[in-house]
Parts: C-alpha cells; sequence; structure tokens
C-alpha cells in the first residue's frame, strides 16, 4: 500500500471524490469518506493511517486493476480495496467517522431513505 500512498494528498483526495462521486456511488464514497476521516483522527495509530493512506492513494490512481472509465466496474476494485481495509481497520473507525461522512454523503446524494422509496 505504500506505494500507492505516494499519489495521496487531501487535495487529489478530495478533487476525485467530487469528480466520480456519483459515477462511483454512494456506498463507495461513504467508505472513503469514512477512512478520510479516520485517517485525520489523532488517535489512529500510525500503521493505520499508513493503510488508510494507501487505500486512498489506490482509490485516487486513474489508471489501477481496473480502470475508473471502464462503465459498470471501474470502481469494483477501489470498493474491494476499501472494504478490505475497513476489515482490517473496524476497531479504529469511530460513531462521528462514520457520522461525518454520512452527512457528506447526504449533502451530494440525498438522504439514503429516500433513495429506496
Amino acid at each position: 500500500m505504500d506505494d500507492f500512498g505516494r499519489h495521496y494528498s487531501d487535495e487529489s483526495f478530495w478533487a476525485k471524490v467530487r469528480t466520480y462521486a456519483r459515477r462511483a456511488g454512494r456506498d463507495l464514497i461513504e467508505k472513503a469518506i469514512t477512512l478520510f476521516h479516520t485517517a485525520q483522527d489523532a488517535d489512529t495509530p500510525r500503521w493505520a493511517r499508513t493503510v488508510i493512506i494507501g487505500v486512498l492513494g489506490y482509490f485516487i490512481l486513474p489508471l489501477d486493476a481496473i480502470p475508473d472509465l471502464t462503465p459498470a466496474v471501474g470502481f469494483a476494485d477501489d470498493l474491494g480495496s476499501l472494504v478490505a481495509a475497513f476489515g482490517i481497520l473496524v476497531a479504529y473507525i469511530k460513531p462521528e467517522h462514520r457520522e461525518k461522512a454520512r452527512r457528506t454523503t447526504e449533502e451530494w446524494f440525498g438522504r439514503a431513505e429516500d433513495a429506496t422509496v
């Protein structure tokens, strides 16, 4: 993951999220933003931040295992890496990280309850 971390910056993360939010989908974006907030937390151990930066660096790269512009499946590898990171880091993801991410995704996508009606 460290190699991908070279491509990470807060600015490039938010640029990618804003540009591809609709195409990537609510679930992927909410997970990415949750991990972003987890990495920003001073309580998150350094090794966990390194994992997050690597995963978010991979997300930022446009040419990864499945290029993001590939219709229907372009973000599948990104989602897989985010889900794997969640599994590894679940002990460090606080309710407030999830809540910040949920609020942001609601601003961009609307309330989740409204989308299922």
